[in-house]
């Protein structure tokens, strides 16, 4: 990849946005950046403080923001928040201003991968997780598959191969 391109990473919680993101950006000599951390260094406060004071609401105010500044920069990559897609205008900003990549997973590996994740706002209820995550599926899928360049299965492969799975994709452009 001669030129950097930014690379955007979307998809549920749990999916590895995150770790695929720092391998990515490793291999590639890029910086990362992750959405939720960004606003969290913002506020000075951990997401589900803002949730708990501002509600989702609020939230997705600062985060369409960070998404904004951060969507600007330029050979660097994103890992956004599950929710960041139900923003039009984070869609539109994403698909504009770089690659994007839908990290797709089952729902049994979110349940695996957030059981003892107390930092999941949405999580943090009195449903049960596995309905939560069913639906925010149900509503968030198709606008994950709506912004996508690409999708990657993240099931069973560890972060390391996704990152390289990617690359290769990247480089076959």
């Amino acid at each position: 990849m001669a030129e950097k391109r930014n690379i955007f990473l979307v998809g549920p919680m749990g999916a590895g946005k995150s770790t695929i993101g720092r391998h990515l950006a490793q291999q590639l000599h890029m910086e990362f950046f992750d959405s939720d951390t960004v606003i969290e260094e913002r506020t000075g406060a951990d997401i589900s403080w803002v949730f708990d004071v501002e509600g989702e609401d609020g939230f997705r105010v600062r985060e369409e923001k960070v998404i904004n500044d951060l969507t600007q920069e330029q050979g660097i990559v994103l890992a956004t928040g599950g929710g960041s897609v139900k923003s039009k205008e984070n869609r539109n900003r994403l698909s504009a201003r770089g690659i994007v990549v839908y990290l797709e997973t089952t729902i049994e590996k979110q349940l695996a991968r957030t059981q003892r994740d107390k930092k999941r706002p949405l999580l943090q209820t009195p449903e049960e997780p596995r309905d939560v995550l069913e639906a925010l599926a149900e509503e968030r899928n198709p606008l994950y598959e709506e912004v996508a360049d690409y999708v990657v299965r993240t099931d069973d492969q560890s972060a390391k191969v996704v990152a390289n799975q990617i690359i290769k994709m990247l480089e076959e452009r």
